[in-house]
């Protein structure tokens, strides 16, 4: 069979009946399975599993959902990988995150799966995706060892709660794990691509973080300045009124040209926390936010040109999601993706060389 997706809007257990029906009854290589944090998780994994047994079935929570032609909320959604796409797959699960990602013992799961080390792999046939607890804050010590052992790009996102921030899960054949992360090490004969659209441009300004406290995501200073003040005085505005144009202008590692996102979430005294770390001494330019549905558009309908996509799995910063909210666009993000299968999520933060926000970062199959 090729690859298919599918969703639901029902309540468990008919919700896993209706993906079922729409598999055409297939047993896939792999399932990748997003669902709304209203599905109970472990219930969701278990009768995931026990439909689809001789599949790897993985997935987590979310704070929104797309499937083929659709942007949805409370739901789940599924893509079935074929063997023909999938060759080969292994999962390992990384717990206890929050006190230091222990990938290790993940990557010599790997190796005994594979019978050969993982930098060793094919690089062009291999691919990982990391799907980890969203509320952990450990993102970024996991995609440093990640990217510390092995030359396999992993790419992914953090797992949602339907903005709850409560508790986040990921899922793996019929169990769920909270402040955990999996790790999905994928054979692709037929090749893949990882694709990071993110709707922003410079507006040539630049700060400086001359002081922060890097395990908390904060700035305290910018050029020796309170943060939120130099922030203000650079996008023109008051410091009362910085916040409300965090999402409109976020900062950017720039690295070869390209904006790496770092997204301010809230002012602390005259500090500002962030959704992703950001390192003393680190130069990040002033963004200023575009066209979201145009800009992917624009890089859908290249990849299409260029030869057919098999299926696509889209991680999506839930502030691009509450974006094309507030403009009413969701519709017209969702018909990007028609036409071929397709599934994703609103993500708290998007993994792809270290984690960033405010991005998409995608798997194309081929």
């Amino acid at each position: 069979m090729p690859i298919t997706s599918a969703y639901s809007t029902k309540a468990l257990p008919a919700a896993i009946t209706d993906l079922k029906a729409q598999s055409a009854d297939a047993q896939p290589r792999a399932v990748i399975c997003f669902a709304s944090a209203k599905y109970d998780p472990s219930a969701l994994s278990q009768q995931m599993k026990a439909a689809f047994p001789q599949s790897c079935v993985i997935g987590c929570s979310t704070a929104g959902e797309l499937t083929s032609g659709k942007m949805l909320q409370e739901s789940v959604v599924a893509l079935f990988l074929d063997a023909q796409t999938v060759e080969d797959v292994s999962v390992a699960v990384v717990e206890n995150i929050s006190e230091g990602s222990r990938v290790r013992e993940a990557f010599a799961e790997f190796e005994r799966h594979f019978h050969a080390p993982v930098s060793s792999l094919d690089i062009q046939k291999h691919v990982g995706l990391v799907l980890v607890d969203g509320l952990s804050g450990a993102e970024e010590g996991l995609m440093e060892k990640l990217g510390d052992r092995a030359d396999v790009f992993f790419v992914g996102g953090s797992a949602g709660d339907d903005l709850k921030f409560q508790r986040t899960h990921v899922w793996v054949d019929g169990k769920a794990y909270t402040n955990a992360a999996l790790l999905v090490l994928l054979r692709l004969p037929n090749g893949f691509e990882i694709i990071k659209t993110q709707s922003c441009r410079s507006i040539g300004k630049v700060l400086e973080a001359s002081q922060v406290d890097e395990p908390q995501r904060k700035i305290i200073q910018f050029d020796h300045k309170p943060a939120i003040q130099a922030y203000a005085e650079a996008i023109g505005v008051s410091a009362g009124e910085a916040p409300a144009h965090f999402m409109q202008h976020p900062l950017g590692l720039m690295i070869q040209g390209e904006p790496y996102v770092r997204s301010p979430q809230r002012v602390e005294d005259e500090a500002m926390r962030f959704y992703c770390q950001v390192r003393e001494g680190t130069k990040l330019e002033v963004l200023e936010a575009t066209d979201i549905v145009a800009d992917t558009r624009a890089v859908i309908e290249a990849r299409k040109a260029a030869g057919r996509i098999a299926g696509l799995i889209d991680f999506g910063c839930i502030l691009r999601t509450l974006q094309l909210r507030s403009e009413e666009r969701c519709d017209q993000y969702g018909a990007i993706f028609a036409g071929f299968p397709a599934v994703g999520f609103s993500t708290y933060g998007e993994e792809y060389l270290g984690h960033m926000n405010q991005t998409s970062t995608m798997l194309l199959f081929r």
